[in-house]
């Protein structure tokens, strides 16, 4: 997820080790996510749009669970991400999943400047990505970096928080409670909305418990997020390059409204 300020990861206010904390917890906050019917979904528009594509760079890949997913469903898949622990968990599920044929593979960068050797026929960048990109300057290189990597006519589809359902019912104060066997994790999460900027910060409150020890670890994180407009999108598009296909609301397909609070875009590669 939390898919960074850059790559899906958060941009961190406190504890020197909270990046290694937050790879240590993040699949355990996002257990109860999706993530098979979303490789569905993703896949399901790769071949309404890319039929014959079977190549994919994810920029943001966190820990590697869309990646799995998708490469066996017999993509090449190769995904970016910033953060060294993120990747270290995402390169033992690799293992884990006897990738012989070499269809999946993870590298350390940060998405807004790194060039691979490589074109792909699709790049994805999952659960909210983009939205982390939160000034022009990285968005835009963002952006660049999904058009230098894709082959013409190729794909980039991503997810976002969509603005009118954003300023019509405003984030809330939420409080989310996981556990396994070991921790039980306790998040607060306070949105602050900066509607000139386009931009929520919502401030993350942490508390894990050690179920042998019964010690509580605390820590807080701040997540920036940007939300986007359809016009917005469309002329980001048109400067790097690529055309607006299509948008809808994430995983129903239903057309973007006032409600949609995550939006998903298909552009393509001119």
């Amino acid at each position: 997820m939390i898919k960074q300020e850059t790559t899906a990861f958060p941009k961190l206010e406190s504890t020197s080790s909270v990046f290694a904390d937050y790879a240590r917890y993040y699949d355990l906050l996002y257990k109860d996510k999706d993530y098979e019917g979303e490789v569905n979904y993703i896949n399901a528009l790769i071949m309404r749009y890319n039929p014959k594509a079977n190549s994919i760079l994810e920029l943001g890949s966190g820990t590697g669970i869309h990646a799995s997913l998708l490469a066996k469903k017999g993509f090449m898949i190769q995904g970016i991400e910033r953060s060294p622990e993120m990747m270290a968990i995402a390169q033992e599920l690799a293992k884990k999943g006897d990738d012989r044929s070499g269809s999946l593979a993870f590298f350390l960068g940060d998405i807004r400047d790194i060039r691979l050797n490589k074109k792909f026929d699709a790049v994805i960048a999952l659960f909210h990505v983009i939205s982390y990109q939160i000034t022009n300057q990285d968005i835009l290189a963002t952006f660049k970096t999904a058009i230098h990597h894709l082959k013409p006519g190729g794909l980039f589809i991503f997810d976002v928080w969509y603005g009118p359902a954003i300023l019509t019912k405003r984030p809330e104060v939420r409080v989310k409670r996981m556990a396994d066997d070991q921790i039980e994790i306790t998040r607060l999460a306070e949105p602050v909305l900066h509607p000139n900027q386009n931009r929520v910060d919502v401030n993350y409150h942490i508390f894990v418990r050690d179920r042998a020890s019964a010690t509580v670890k605390e820590f807080k994180e701040t997540h920036a997020m940007r939300y986007f407009f359809q016009p917005e999108i469309e002329i980001l598009a048109s400067q790097s390059e690529f055309i607006t296909m299509h948008a809808e609301e994430w995983m129903t397909g239903n057309p973007i409204d006032q409600n949609t609070w995550g939006a998903c875009f298909i552009l393509k590669a001119s």
